[in-house]
């Protein structure tokens, strides 16, 4: 018999999962407490942006292979396996994992469960909340319906979260039961016969390997942007020095490129999260380098706002063009977007921001209202007197600047990404700064 699935939370990680198990061939059931949600993925609608995955949603719907529901007594009836997916953000005031919506799903499809099922945790969630949650789901559980529970983190890359879930690099799962773990080696059939690493482990370790991945790559990003901090000061070519460390199989050159620092729903919440946990655990120095991991990355973004002051001069009244806000490319995600961030602190400096992303514009709307949205390049940047790259969209990234001198009041523009040929925009008369090289111009101006 083919297993049936549910996905419990509907958002980002449930709604990339539920849409590639149905195109994996399982019967899906998406559940969520929000009927608005659910009445929008039931037309096939998808609230967000993510490449492939409209796609996927539409042809599922259609095929009947995945629905959606706010009703976890149907879940119960009808899943063999469940899929936690909820979101676990900080606490409000701490730097803590709420775990509130995913104590309440695994509750409530615990107790709504009328037959033997397996709960699979995906969320991040702090070390040592598996076991708890085991015990609370068979605590939960009806009478004679036995529940057997698993932690199966997710590492999905926004922009990449439909090739991820089909085509995953490795599985892990956390368990201390074999029927557990063999059950998820049939729903994970397709990607082991293609000889995907599947790691089975405890609880524990399932729990860390996300957050451990996560910290890891957060203090790479801060660890090249410190140094874009000296080589911006004694001069140097960070990409070069981020290349050529790079080409040491130890290191790898991803994730080494220097600009206004990270951002989005996971590596800031889960770095921050994971200090709290291990200061929860009597281990307060254990993770203490992330406080400066955090604080570099922080760091950038004033320097971009120094940058812009100290190219125009007084902010108020001055017009900025802001090319991008999400906190990546192709992702309309604002959540902890430093491009966002910066954005916002020029506006309340007195500037005239114009913002063009070409996905986030209505996500950043709603954080923050006051800015200037435009809906297009052209528009955000007329008569600017600066324009700042601060997310690399490709259709950002190959703009002419022979074509855009046409438009703007001054040729300046800041490369919060390192992503543009400073010959190119030198030749076209623009002056260029960057985070990471040394700025004649910046210091000639300062010097006055």
């Amino acid at each position: 018999m083919t297993l049936k699935l549910t996905v419990i939370g509907t958002g980002y990680l449930g709604a990339t999962h539920a849409a590639c198990m149905a195109e994996l061939g399982y019967e899906v059931l998406g559940v969520d407490v929000d009927k608005e949600k659910i009445d929008s993925l039931s037309r096939g609608e998808l609230p967000i942006h993510e490449p492939g995955l409209p796609e996927l949603l539409r042809k599922h719907t259609q095929s009947g292979r995945l629905r959606f529901t706010t009703s976890f007594e149907e879940a119960g009836r009808f899943g063999d396996v469940h899929f936690i997916a909820v979101g676990t953000p900080q606490r409000a005031g701490e730097h803590a994992a709420d775990m509130t919506y995913v104590d309440a799903s695994v509750t409530a499809i615990a107790r709504a469960a009328t037959k033997s099922s397996l709960i699979v945790g995906k969320s991040t969630v702090p070390v040592g909340s598996a076991r708890r949650l085991k015990t609370l789901a068979r605590d939960e559980s009806q009478g004679g319906v036995a529940i057997d529970f698993a932690w199966n983190p997710e590492f999905l890359r926004e922009g990449f979260a439909v090739e991820d879930t089909l085509r995953p690099d490795r599985l892990v799962v956390g368990s201390d039961s074999v029927g557990a773990v063999d059950v998820l080696r049939e729903v994970y059939a397709d990607a082991l016969s293609r000889d995907t690493p599947f790691i089975a482990t405890d609880f524990e370790t399932a729990e860390l390997v996300k957050v451990a991945a996560n910290a890891f790559l957060a203090t790479k990003i801060s660890f090249i942007n410190a140094f874009s901090e000296v080589t911006e000061t004694v001069g140097g070519d960070i990409r070069t020095l981020a290349d050529a460390i790079g080409l040491d199989s130890r290191i790898g050159r991803k994730f080494l490129n220097a600009g206004i620092g990270f951002g989005g729903g996971c590596l800031p919440k889960d770095i921050r999260a994971l200090q709290a946990r291990v200061s929860e655990l009597g281990l307060d120095t254990t993770m203490r380098f992330l406080n400066e991991v955090d604080e570099v990355n922080l760091r950038r973004r004033d320097r971009a706002v120094f940058v812009a002051e100290t190219l125009v001069g007084n902010l108020e009244g001055k017009r900025i063009a802001v090319l991008g806000v999400a906190f990546k490319p192709n992702s309309d995600d604002v959540r902890d977007s430093p491009a966002l961030d910066v954005a916002a602190r020029l506006f309340n400096s007195g500037a005239d921001v114009s913002v063009y992303d070409p996905a986030a514009n209505a996500n950043a709307a709603r954080r923050y209202p006051r800015l200037n949205y435009v809906d297009s390049l052209s528009e955000a940047v007329r008569d600017a007197d600066l324009v700042m790259m601060l997310t690399e969209w490709s259709e950002l990234v190959s703009v002419d600047p022979d074509e855009l001198a046409k438009t703007v009041a001054h040729r300046r523009i800041f490369d919060g990404r390192n992503v543009l040929d400073h010959g190119r925009w030198t030749a076209a008369g623009w002056d260029i700064v960057s985070l990471g090289h040394k700025s004649e111009l910046l210091d000639e101006v300062l010097k006055h």
